[in-house]
């Protein structure tokens, strides 16, 4: 009899079995410019995943996901690359830096905690989802408890002073105050009137009830000493800190809200209490392991340097090229929601490379990244691409935002050309920042239209190239004041 292979992860599967490598190249280019290369390694590495699920369990352990690293300049996409990736698939996704880790015994993090970090979005990712599809229910328990606010139930007899007290059953009767009504009151003196209770709950479903002012009781969770040193490199300790001291009684805060922002809480706290946590985080771990996405950026900054003879700082960076080696291999880490295993994870090296090489790491690091994708430099002709084509497009926000003003950007295609011809100059003259030297054009070019926006009223403001060069040659003149301002 054949095993059935384990579900896969939650709302991940059903999602990425439709996105063959064309689609997903396809849904990347809606943000990203060029680098095709790039594209279609990650795009594979992705269906592979969906791959593997498919095989029967004997080989399917043995598949281990083939890392990239990705080799270019800064600014060119490496990372937007990795994050739409993980978006696209819905997948635990994390960046790190390899320049913030070093080895045992050097100030900087741990890198056992970037698997930390991963399981950490993991939980956050599906108690998301969770609260999504129990918010419905959630909806109604709130509901509720703000009707009980807003129309309290009717108060319970006042004990009478000196009335002898009942005894049933034979039991002893105890020392204390006793109610004048010795029988269980009626539903009707405990509950408010059902019809007044409807017509408030109509009232509250069309929205007319919500000028008022309600006070409500929230859970309260003050932050702990021990989370104070979660992300300070001292990971280790803080699970052991946490797994010696008890854990707090809950506490509630009284706040004072508007009816709407009082029933969103409520029913935050409602899905809250719904979600089955030790389920959750059981998943949670299971679609890191399986699913998760783990960004290195900036690789090339701990390869040892051409020429350097293995002094100084460069001791450092191997010890950290070690550290990192047996996490990328795959191992066992400990999270505080249980061990997590990293050998079907898969790892986005990236680096720009500039001064060290990718054959300057040590060679057992290499080897775990059998898949190097070198990114192209972008001409002017990309970054006309990528000021007009993507969704996400430089000019298509700036024209947002300045709507909010009443006031219409026409930005005229001389003027994206004229952007485009500057970015690459500037980048060339000085240090190539790829795509970021845009932000810095763009907001010089529109800073006193942003400045001046909310007195100009209802007006349409043409951006020509004339309007671009006009606010831009004063400072590429100036060399030594160019090097500061773009």
């Amino acid at each position: 009899m054949s095993q059935s292979p384990p579900p896969s992860p939650p709302s991940q599967n059903k999602r990425v079995q439709d996105l063959t490598p064309r689609a997903i190249v396809e849904e990347l280019d809606r943000y990203i410019v060029g680098q095709k290369a790039a594209k279609r390694a990650v795009a594979v590495a992705l269906r592979n995943r969906w791959r593997r699920q498919q095989v029967a369990p004997p080989m399917r352990d043995e598949i281990a996901p083939k890392n990239i690293m990705l080799i270019g300049p800064t600014g060119v996409g490496k990372t937007e690359i990795a994050r739409r990736l993980a978006k696209l698939a819905g997948a635990p996704f994390v960046k790190v830096e390899a320049s913030k880790f070093t080895e045992v015994g050097y100030v900087g993090r741990d890198v056992d905690s970037m698997v930390r970090d991963l399981a950490e979005t993991a939980v956050s990712m599906l108690r998301d989802e969770e609260r999504e599809r129990l918010r419905p229910r959630a909806r109604e328990n709130a509901e509720e408890r703000l009707l009980d606010v807003l129309l309290p139930p009717a108060p319970r007899a006042r004990p009478t002073p000196g009335a002898p007290p009942s005894t049933m059953g034979g039991a002893i009767p105890l020392p204390g105050p006793t109610y004048a009504n010795p029988e269980p009151p009626s539903s009707s003196s405990t509950t408010p009137d059902n019809a007044t209770r409807e017509n408030l709950r109509k009232l509250l479903r069309e929205g007319k009830l919500d000028d008022k002012m309600v006070e409500i009781d929230t859970a309260d969770a003050p932050q702990s000493v021990i989370d104070v040193f979660s992300g300070t490199g001292m990971e280790e300790m803080v699970l052991n800190l946490r797994d010696m001291l008890p854990q707090g009684s809950k506490r509630t805060k009284r706040r004072r809200l508007p009816v709407p922002e009082a029933m969103d809480a409520l029913t935050d706290e409602e899905a809250a209490k719904l979600i089955d946590m030790e389920r959750l985080t059981k998943d949670a771990v299971r679609r890191a392991e399986q699913a998760g996405i783990i960004f290195i950026d900036e690789i090339d900054k701990v390869a040892g340097r051409e020429g350097s003879g293995g002094h100084g700082p460069d001791v450092s960076r191997e010890g950290v090229q070690r550290d990192l080696l047996p996490i990328v291999e795959g191992s066992t880490v400990s999270t505080k929601y249980g061990a997590l295993k990293t050998d079907h994870v898969l790892f986005i090296a990236a680096g720009a490379f500039h001064v060290s090489k990718p054959k300057d790491l040590i060679p057992e690091l290499q080897g775990r990244f059998p898949i190097r994708v070198e990114l192209e430099s972008l001409s002017d002709s990309d970054f006309v691409r990528i000021l007009t084509e993507p969704e996400n497009a430089l000019t298509k926000q700036y024209t947002a935002l300045l709507s909010t003003e009443k006031v219409t950007l026409d930005i005229r295609p001389d003027a994206v050309a004229e952007i485009a011809r500057i970015a690459t100059m500037v980048n060339a003259r000085m240090e190539n920042i790829g795509a970021r030297r845009l932000h810095t054009i763009m907001e010089r070019v529109l800073d006193d239209l942003a400045f001046e926006a909310p007195e100009l009223g209802q007006v349409t403001i043409p951006i020509t190239a004339g309007y671009v060069r006009e606010r831009l040659d004063g400072i590429l003149k100036d060399e030594d004041l160019s090097q500061y301002i773009l």
